[in-house]
């Protein structure tokens, strides 16, 4: 395995991303874009990074906040997150700045990326998709935040798009799960939610071990939808 840092500018802001690939990759090859949870780009994302690659792609640890600002409690995450859920139109600006980036690493394929993210991140890709982010051909988001971003009428999302999501995840509850399956009904998405029962959110972070207040990993669901993951990315990148 081969893993760098990438560095690159999203405007003036200078980020550093992850870019883990196999020595022995075909080139020019796909893409998969990992966008992180609310800590911003840390440990955790970097090995997610390494497991995509293990699949057989590029895979690419986004640095959303810039600078690699990394929180460390739920304040200073709240603090770096926020102002982007305030604000999609910044955070759509972010994505496509983001995405450039990604098609602009050495043996990329740019015409064929997924993007893929955690909590904040599944909403970045969920958002990717109703952006219409030219290259970006499916996105899946684990246990993402579903909220749309209203930034005026919605065009028709052609990307694939997957969500999977714990049945009891209180930052997405039922009702925001049928909202989004509305809403990407009537963009005319080919979408898929996977939902698992008796799972809140976070499931797929070990670190997160508090299911009371709705935080709690959860390894055989982790499992299950990083497996679901490999499958996704073989459909998306089949053509």
């Amino acid at each position: 395995m081969q893993h760098e840092i990438y560095k690159y500018a999203c405007g003036d802001l200078p980020c550093e991303g992850f870019v883990a690939r196999k020595a022995a990759l075909d080139l020019p090859a796909p893409v998969v874009v990992i966008c992180h949870h609310w800590s911003g780009r840390d440990a955790l994302m970097d090995q997610r990074t390494k497991e995509v690659a293990a699949m057989g792609y590029i895979a690419f640890a986004a640095d959303l906040y810039g600078r690699h600002q990394i929180g460390t409690e739920s304040e200073s995450c709240a603090a770096l997150m926020n102002p982007f859920i305030a604000d999609r139109a910044m955070l759509r600006e972010r994505l496509r700045a983001t995405v450039a980036a990604a098609q602009r690493i050495p043996g990329a394929d740019g015409k064929k990326i997924v993007v893929m993210g955690f909590c904040f991140g599944g909403l970045c890709a969920l958002d990717c998709a109703r952006a219409g982010i030219p290259g970006v051909i499916g996105v899946a988001a684990f246990h993402g935040l579903f909220t749309a971003p209203n930034l005026g009428p919605q065009q028709p999302i052609t990307a694939r798009v997957l969500a999977m999501h714990g049945f009891d995840d209180p930052l997405a509850p039922p009702d925001a799960m049928l909202a989004l399956t509305k809403e990407m009904t009537s963009a005319g998405a080919r979408w898929e939610i996977d939902v698992y029962g008796n799972t809140v959110h976070a499931f797929t972070n070990p670190a997160a071990q508090d299911k009371a207040s709705g935080m709690n990993f959860d390894a055989t669901t982790c499992a299950r939808a990083f497996t679901r993951l490999e499958g996704f990315l073989k459909e998306c990148f089949a053509g």
